[in-house]
């Protein structure tokens, strides 16, 4: 779903531009207790991953194919300000590297995917925690219902932005129902993706997801003189910390690497969704080529290689450091730089093993 430019005018470009930077600069702020209980390591790993996952566009029929967008799937895990900056990290990477996006549409991206699909799938999915039995299991089903809605939702937010500023006059109500029919359907994929990662996670290591982590059973904390602390599960977050440990971080930077710089190899050549649209309602052709079109990374493909399938790798695992580089940077100027929350103390433990306990 990354708007092109030429298909919104100018004032609605500045508008969601400085939409996106206001939120943005806000995540940066509040993220801090978010990124206190995981580090900033973890949003940037996720980044990466969303990055690498959207690589793979994957068939929905009628020569139209969708991929995930990622919001609802960076909430969930890292928390609503910081998926924000997250998926702000992805949208970055993507339109000003690889011209995936426009550039004087990067506010509206922002605003579309950064802002209106991490908002949406979060409050979905804490609104469905909070009627299904308090385990970490429910993070599950919670996800995969966040992330449906969240697509569809973006797809409105775009119809909505397009009614302030579209280039092209085209029935409101025929824009509305194509936009969202299609994204429906491609939101059954975001909710499977995310249903399988979050899933992933939660089995392994739930005390890194965040929706999970007032779920999770009291944690027994070991540092590395084997002193231990009994950490409650309903701690101030400042205080509770997870570490991401070396085999965790290396796992999910491994699967990454290996999504972006060889199943993207396999992803569909049919247009996405707002392509589609576009097509048919007749505003696809108001798209103009990005100022960043001459990337030599444009189109997910180095451009020093000559094409192919060895050009389309190279960029994909060039896509996914630059985006954990990114993403860690950010992440840490939150981390640093964000307004203490109540609770918030940076001496509680870090990098200790966790256990569970009962009771």
């Amino acid at each position: 779903m990354h708007i092109p430019d030429g298909f919104l005018d100018a004032p609605t470009s500045i508008g969601t531009g400085l939409l996106a930077v206001g939120a943005t600069a806000l995540a940066l702020r509040q993220a801090r207790r978010e990124l206190g209980e995981t580090g900033p390591v973890l949003a940037g790993l996720v980044a990466c991953f969303i990055f690498a996952v959207q690589m793979v566009n994957f068939p929905v029929g009628a020569g139209t194919s969708g991929h995930l967008l990622g919001g609802a799937l960076a909430a969930v895990l890292v928390g609503p300000w910081t998926g924000v900056l997250v998926m702000t990290t992805v949208l970055l990477v993507q339109g000003l590297v690889f011209a995936d996006g426009g550039l004087t549409a990067l506010g509206a991206n922002i605003t579309d995917m950064g802002i209106v699909g991490v908002l949406v799938g979060y409050l979905v999915a804490r609104g469905v925690l909070a009627v299904l039995p308090r385990r970490p299991a429910s993070v599950v089903p919670a996800a995969a219902l966040g992330g449906l809605v969240s697509v569809p939702a973006a797809a409105l937010a775009f119809t909505a932005m397009y009614a302030v500023g579209g280039a092209a006059p085209i029935p409101l109500g025929s824009l509305a129902a194509a936009m969202i029919g299609w994204h429906l359907v491609i939101g059954i994929g975001e909710a499977v993706i995310t249903a399988a990662v979050v899933s992933a996670v939660v089995a392994s290591r739930p005390d890194l997801v965040h929706v999970a982590r007032h779920l999770v059973p009291d944690l027994e904390l070991v540092d590395a003189d084997g002193r231990r602390t009994t950490v409650r599960a309903d701690a101030p977050a400042g205080r509770r910390r997870a570490r991401v440990t070396p085999r965790f971080a290396g796992g999910l930077l491994a699967t990454s690497l290996l999504v972006g710089g060889g199943l993207s190899l396999l992803a569909s050549n049919h247009p996405d969704g707002l392509e589609y649209v576009g097509e048919r309602l007749g505003f696809g052709s108001t798209a103009v080529e990005s100022a960043t079109a001459s990337s030599p990374l444009a189109d997910y493909s180095l451009a020093w290689l000559g094409g192919g399938a060895g050009a389309t790798m190279a960029a994909g695992v060039i896509g996914v450091l630059l985006t954990l580089a990114l993403g860690i940077l950010l992440s840490s100027l939150a981390h640093r730089g964000g307004a203490p929350e109540e609770g918030d103390d940076d001496r509680s433990p870090v990098g200790v093993g966790a256990t569970r306990r009962d009771g």
